[in-house]
C-alpha cells in the first residue's frame, strides 16, 4: 500500500511553498496537480515521476472530481507515493475534504500538508493587511462562485454586519452581482475594494476602487481570474503607505513591486 499526500502548493509564487510540501513533491511517484499550481514546482520531482493534470477552469473541468478521487485510490493501492498538489490550501475551496473522504472509505493512508492561501498572501503582496488594529479586526473567506454560478446562498447580511473585511475567491465573473448584494444588504458604496490578479507572482496586477466603482474599473483594466477581491477599510492602508513613504523611495517589499 502506498500513501497520498494532499498538499497545498501556495498562492502562485513557488518560493511560498512550504518545506514539507517540497519534500512531498520530491518523494512522489505520481503527482496529480491543479491548474493554479506553478509549473516550476514540478521540476523538483523525481526524474521518473508521473504527472497527471486535472485542472479546472470556469465551465470546463479536465476531469470530474469523482475520477480524481479514483486515481488517488488506484495509484496508492498499487504501492505508489502520490502527491495531490493543489493551489493555495487544500481545505480553502480546494475540495481536499472530498478527496480525503474517498481515501478513508478505501482505507488509504494519507496526510494533509497545509499551504499558504491566496486570501491572505495576495493582499499582503499588494500592500494590504488582511487585519489591522484600526481598520479591521476580523475577516471572512468567501467563495464568489457556487456550483450553479452566482453565490446565492451566501449570508450577505450577516457578513456585512458581523465581519470587517471580506476576502472573496473566484468572484471576478460575478463581480456585479456581488457588489449589488453588498449594497442591498447595507454596505456603503464608498467602501474600499481591491482586486488582485495573479497575486504573489510576477504577473500580479492590483486595481483599487470602491464598491460603487470597482465593476467599471475591473472592466476598464481587463481584470481576469485568478484574482482575489478584498472588501473593507484595510484596503485603504495601501494608499496610506503610498502617501507617507518618501517620493524618491521605492516600496521595499519585493513581492509588492510587481503589483
Amino acid at each position: 500500500m502506498g500513501k497520498v499526500y494532499i498538499v497545498g502548493a501556495g498562492p502562485g509564487n513557488p518560493d511560498l511553498l512550504t518545506i514539507k510540501g517540497l519534500k512531498c513533491i520530491q518523494q512522489a511517484d505520481v503527482i496529480v496537480y491543479d491548474r493554479l499550481v506553478n509549473r516550476e514546482l514540478l521540476r523538483e520531482a523525481k526524474s521518473h515521476a508521473e504527472f497527471i493534470y486535472c485542472g479546472k477552469q470556469p465551465k470546463f473541468h479536465t476531469m470530474p472530481q469523482e475520477r480524481i478521487n479514483q486515481l488517488l485510490v488506484q495509484y496508492a493501492r498499487s504501492g505508489k507515493v502520490v502527491t495531490r498538489l493543489k493551489g493555495g490550501d487544500p481545505f480553502v475551496f480546494g475540495r481536499g475534504a472530498e478527496e480525503i473522504e474517498e481515501l478513508v472509505r478505501n482505507n488509504i493512508p494519507y496526510e494533509i500538508v497545509p499551504g499558504v492561501t491566496a486570501g491572505i498572501a495576495a493582499p499582503a503582496c499588494a500592500g494590504i493587511p488582511i487585519t489591522h488594529r484600526e481598520l479591521g479586526n476580523s475577516f471572512a473567506i468567501i467563495t464568489g462562485h457556487c456550483k450553479n454560478g452566482e453565490p446565492t446562498d451566501i449570508k450577505w447580511e450577516s457578513l456585512i454586519h458581523g465581519v470587517d473585511t471580506l476576502a472573496i475567491y473566484m468572484g471576478v465573473g460575478n463581480l456585479p452581482y456581488i457588489c449589488d448584494q453588498l449594497v442591498k444588504h447595507g454596505k456603503r458604496e464608498n467602501t474600499p475594494v481591491a482586486i488582485i490578479q495573479e497575486g504573489t507572482t510576477s504577473g500580479q496586477k492590483t486595481v483599487t476602487g470602491t464598491i460603487g466603482t470597482i465593476v467599471s474599473l475591473a472592466q476598464k483594466t481587463k481584470i481576469n481570474n485568478p484574482a482575489m477581491i478584498i472588501i473593507g477599510e484595510v484596503v485603504s492602508f495601501r494608499h496610506r503607505i503610498e502617501q507617507i513613504q518618501p517620493a524618491n523611495k521605492q516600496v521595499t517589499m519585493e513581492l509588492v513591486s510587481g503589483s
